[in-house]
This record gives structure tokens, sequence and C-alpha cells, in this order.
């Protein structure tokens, strides 16, 4: 039989011995054989190391982050191929679609974060701290990417999602993979990744490839490496525990399966819309990818007047789902993604009913649409009911990992987020209401016990992506028996795999060596006005030093007069007893406006295009009539952009610092200003 290829040292090879068979979950049929066994680990995580690593690190965040946007559209131009092979998994055309789109769409979300990194290998962290009453001496942190790799070993649900939801995150932050997807659904992950390989986007080493046991890898792990788990909490447990992991401080960010819960505000009937938004969102997390989500819903919290009528409602509602063949159009849930997993979400099951009821399904029968139920993996849909949750614990405990939930009854807030927190962590919740006073009290109550609270109602209901949607830019993960772990999150998620280093020194070493001008550092003089350099001319620390002009009582009265601001303070005829000023005081923005008059060099054409906008502007002293300011105007940081069409203008943004200074040498404000600056080489 044929066997997967494990993609490792820059080759694909086979493991020897017999392996582990991989059958169709439809029909039963073999597809292949995974095996790792005679694979040399340790080789396998030093070439990450030596080769991936030092090829990601010297790359920029936009340099990396353009890697992935070229291949998230490689990939989407041959999305139908793994379309054929993700239904041999159980998954319908809709389940498969979250999987292998979603995880294209990670790439490409990941893709734009660039933008809020410098286009340098690293970064800085938070804001610059002073340290000294002369200004000579700060710190700042700064974020560099490890010398290690990341190991991913991933869960059987997402075969494409889980790997590329991590690895975009990991490679944007300059650092390699190794991949290890769960064996049961593997092969789906090495199509993915045989094209990934093919298309030459990725320096080598960056992804390496496993698809079978992960043999002693751990033995193998070192401080730079970063440990990425998802899948069942006992197994996350026992790696998370492994020696060489505890002994090297290997970071783990562990995302287990968890009791997720969905509340029903007291406030909603079943006249209101938000009756058959719940309904509907039970369902659709009850049997997409057939319930097999880390983050589906498994507990059903309702108010006790209401208990009967919508575990009736769910139950009809569920009765609409045709189940069989995922290659079928008429097909809205496929099967589990293979006998064993059929077999283990029968006997969490058997748990569950040692307290409660099934009220709708089967656990032995099942009507499926151009399918054999004896040779696919399929199960019908189970809603359970439990009438006394705050005594049962199995409910809590036992999580029955397919398209399984049970409804509990409620009698106030109080008890739902009581109940809510009885999961002991979860990776999300959700709250159907109206009253956003109770989704405050549901989301700040039980808010510590969860990573991911979505509010639910008829105004946001079209367009959510829905209980069990992590976004990327979003943290995904959970704490307690979530995992205690946060994957992806925007800026957040790239942090894990980077080393946070606090930097000590002068302004003028911090901004060398963070490539953003610090204040108080030492300026360059430009020779020109920075005005008339194009933005690769520029450097970071480009100064002038402008002329001063005396602001008078005249000037304050026409801007008022310009601007129609006649605040009080602004008038010279107002008692200023009680007031924070002495006499009539000038507009904050029309010294901004008198600093632009002092460091804009206007008198011709130059590479500067437009004005981009302001940031953090600060008036940090009163300006009176008779004040003398002049500006120091200094480059404090670039950032290209790309084109977005082939006869746009090249251009970039640069930031510049404005301290505006009066004539005992205070600081009255501070700014930093954007303009959009021409390249010289189009």
């Amino acid at each position: 039989m044929n066997k997967l290829g494990n993609y490792v040292t820059g080759k694909w090879v086979t493991g020897d011995g017999d392996g582990q068979v991989l059958r169709d979950a439809v029909n039963g049929e073999e597809i292949g054989v995974a095996t790792t066994s005679g694979l040399d680990f340790a080789s396998i995580l030093n070439y990450g190391r030596t080769v991936g690593n030092p090829a990601l690190r010297k790359m920029t965040f936009h340099e990396r982050g353009r890697m992935l946007r070229a291949l998230a559209i490689y990939l989407n131009e041959r999305k139908e191929k793994f379309y054929q092979v993700s239904y041999k998994t159980g998954a319908t055309k809709a389940d498969s679609w979250i999987d292998i789109e979603g995880g294209f769409g990670n790439l490409f979300s990941n893709a734009s974060l660039r933008r809020k990194f410098p286009d340098l290998p690293y970064c800085t962290d938070g804001e610059p701290v002073g340290l000294s009453k002369g200004a000579t001496f700060m710190g700042h942190h700064i974020l560099t990417p490890k010398e290690g790799v990341a190991i991913h070993i991933n869960a059987f649900n997402f075969p494409v999602w889980g790997m590329l939801e991590k690895c975009a995150v990991n490679w944007l932050a300059g650092v390699p993979a190794v991949v290890k997807p769960a064996t049961i659904t593997c092969y789906l992950t090495e199509a993915v990744a045989r094209e990934i390989i093919d298309s030459g986007i990725l320096p080598d080493g960056a992804l390496q490839l496993i698809c079978g046991s992960a043999g002693d890898m751990l033995d193998y792990v070192s401080s730079q490496d970063v440990i990425t788990f998802t899948g069942s909490k006992s197994t996350g447990l026992k790696l998370r525990s492994h020696p060489n992991v505890l002994d090297e401080s290997v970071p783990f960010n562990m995302e287990a399966d968890s009791l997720n819960a969905i509340v029903l505000g007291e406030d909603v009937t079943p006249q209101m819309p938000e009756w058959d938004i719940f309904i509907k969102e039970v369902r659709k997390e009850m049997t997409v990818k057939a319930g097999q989500k880390c983050t589906a819903i498994r507990r059903i919290f309702v108010p006790q007047n209401k208990m009967e009528d919508l575990w009736k409602a769910i139950a009809s509602s569920l009765q609409q789902t045709t189940i069989g063949n995922p290659l079928n159009e008429k097909v809205r849930m496929g099967s589990l993604a293979g006998e064993s997993q059929r077999s283990e979400v029968r006997t969490q099951v058997q748990k569950l009913l040692a307290s409660s009821q099934i009220v709708y399904g089967s656990l032995d029968s099942v009507e499926v649409i151009d399918a054999d139920p004896a040779k696919g993996a399929f199960i019908s849909p189970i809603l359970l009911k439990n009438e006394k949750p705050f005594i049962a614990n199995e409910v809590h405990d036992v999580e029955a990992f397919g398209p399984v939930s049970t409804i509990m009854p409620y009698k106030d807030l109080t008890e739902a987020i009581e109940l809510s927190k009885k999961g002991k962590g979860s990776l999300c919740s959700t709250i159907v209401t109206t009253d956003n006073s109770i989704a405050a009290d549901y989301v700040v109550g039980a808010g510590p016990w969860h990573g991911r609270m979505l509010v639910l109602n008829a105004e946001c209901a079209k367009e959510s992506t829905g209980h069990g949607s992590p976004l990327p830019m979003l943290v995904h993960g959970g704490p307690g028996r979530a995992g205690g772990g946060e994957e992806m999150g925007g800026v957040r998620g790239v942090k894990h795999y980077m080393q946070r280093v606090a930097v000590q020194g002068s302004p003028t070493s911090i901004t060398a060596i963070t490539k953003i001008y610090q204040q108080n550092a030492k300026g360059i003089n430009p020779g020109v006005h920075p005005f008339k350099k194009y933005f690769e001319e520029l450097q970071i620390g480009d100064q002038i030093v402008t002329e001063k002009r005396v602001i008078t009582s005249e000037d304050i009265d026409k801007f008022a007069n310009l601007s129609g601001d006649h605040f009080y303070a602004h008038l010279k005829e107002t008692d200023f007893s009680g007031t924070m000023f002495e006499r009539q005081v000038a507009h904050g923005y029309f010294i901004m406006s008198a600093a632009a008059g002092l460091f804009v060099d206007s008198y011709e054409k130059n590479p500067v295009l437009l004005n981009y906008g302001i940031d953090e502007l600060r008036f940090t002293k009163p300006v009176y009539p008779g004040a003398e300011i002049h500006i120091r105007f200094t480059c404090k940081e670039k950032i290209p952009q790309d084109k977005k069409e082939e006869n746009e203008i090249s251009k970039g943004i640069v930031k510049w610092l404005v301290e505006i200074i009066d004539e005992t040498n205070e600081q009255v404000g501070i700014a930093t200003i954007l303009t959009m600056v021409k390249r010289k080489n189009q």
C-alpha cells in the first residue's frame, strides 16, 4: 500500500515498517499508510534550526508577510484538489471550506499584519521608558525571533487550518515549523504540504512535515524551540510534562478541547428573532464538522421556564439535518473522522447518560444518504437533557467530541454564570440576549474562565462569524481545561515565537538599535530640508530646528474666527479666576498649525505627496500671547508601502517627531505626524 511522505531535512521520505493504515471516513476504503519509523528527529530539529531559522530571521516582517500572501494566492488557485481529498475525512463542502479556505484566509490575514510591524527582522514592544533626570539614559523592549523551531502537534479535525493558522504566525515571526498533524487525517495535510513545497515560495527548512508518530522528537527540543499542541487535555499534559521540555524550559502553548457553553438570556421570548438565532446557532455548532470542533457548543443553558419549549425546538431543528456522503449536495452533515472516533464518542455519551437522557438522536442507528452506515463513521446528532446541572458532574467533566450537546436549566443569571464556570475553563462562550446589561454581567462574571465570548443578537447575527469561529486577529485559547494557552491574536500571536529583550542605553544608542528615533537622541544634519529627500534617502534621525515665531493675541483671535472655536479660554475678555489659565491662551490646534508653518518646506514641488495624519498629539504647557515657539523636527520612522497597482506611485510612510518648544526651552506640545513620501527608484 502507498505510504504517505514525510518532508524532512529538505526531501520527501517514507518511514519504515507497517505504520498505521488510514481509511476513508465515508466508505472505509484504505487510503494509505502513515509511518515515521526510522526518522532521525534530532536531525530534523537541527535542520530547522540551522537552515530554516537563519533564512527566515534575516527576512524582514514585510518580506515574510509578502511571502505569506504569495503562498495564500498559490494555494487558493489549487483549492479544488484539496476539497476532493477533504471529502474522505467525512467533511461536507461547507465543512471543508472552513478548513481549507479558512486556512488560506489565515495566511492572507497574517500577511496584512505585516503593516503593524517595521520593515526589519525584529521590532520594538511597548513604549520607551525614561530612566534618568537628564534624559541621557533610557530603556526599551525589543522582540527578536527565537533561534529554534516551532513544533506543532495538531488535532485531527482541521488538517489544513490547524497547520496554516499556526504556521502563518511563526513564519511571520521569523521561525520555521515542524508540523505533526494527527495521523487519522494527515493525508489531507500532506496534500497541502506537497503543494507548499512545490511552490518554492518558502525558504528551505521553513516547513517540515511528519505524518505519523512524533517518536522521540521531544527528547531533542531546546529552550529556543516553541511547542504548540491542540487536542485532548490528557495528551497535552503528558507532552507538557516531558522531562526534556521541563528541563529546557521550552515554551508550551496548549489549546485543549473544552466544554463550551451557550446561554439564552432571560429576556428572550419565542416571539423574538433571538429565539430562532439561538436555535440556529446550537444546530450549527452541533452539526458543522459533525461536531468535531474544539469550539463546539457542548453545554446549553436556558431559563428553566423555557426548558421544554427549547429542547423540543432544537430537536425539531436537528431533525432537518440530512446526513450521509458529503459528496452528495443534499447532505448537510458528513461522518466522523473515522471508526475509532465514533467508538470514542459512543463511550463518552454513555458516561453522560449516567445523569442525562437523550431527547433527540440515537447512539445505535442513523439514516444516511448515498452511503452505508456500516462502512462509514456516521452518527446521529444527539441532544441530551439534564435537569440538575448543579448536582450532575458528568455534564461539566465529560466531552463527547462529536455532534453531542446537553441542554440544562438555570434560575437566574448568577446561576448561568456559575454553570458556565463549572466547565473549568473554556475556549469560548456565547450569550444570546438583547439586554446589554445582561450581556455585560455575563461577560464580566464568566470572562475569567473563557478565552473568547460572543454576544449575539439580531443586530449582529447576519454578519457574526459565530460561536465556533476563531479569528486570526483575536486570541484563540482559554484558561484551565482549555489549556491555558493563546494561539493567533494578531500581533499577540506573533510574540509567542519571539524573545522579549529589555535594552538599556542612551537615546542615541537605542535609536540605532530600534531604528526608531527616541526623543533626546542626537539628531543628524540632513544637509537639505528633509522634505526634499526621497523615501530611500531619508535617515532615521534627520533633524532640523526651525526659526522662531512669536504668538500674538491677534493670532489667537483670527484662529478663533477662522475655525469657529470660541472656547472661553481663547477669549481676551474672559474672567480667568477659578480656571486653569492666567489669561487668554492659544488654541492647541493653532499651535500645531503654526508649527506646521515653521517646519513645512512648501515653496516648490518635493517628494512629499501628502499629509497622512497625526498620532500622539499632546499639548503639554499653555501658550500665552508673547510666547516665542520653535520646532525640533526629526525623522522618526520609515514604513514602506506595497504597490496595489502596477502604475501606482512607489512610496512609503514617514513618521516625524514634532517637538514644539517655547522661549524657556520647555516643551509646549509634541506630536508624531505622518507623510506619504515618494520613492526615488520606481
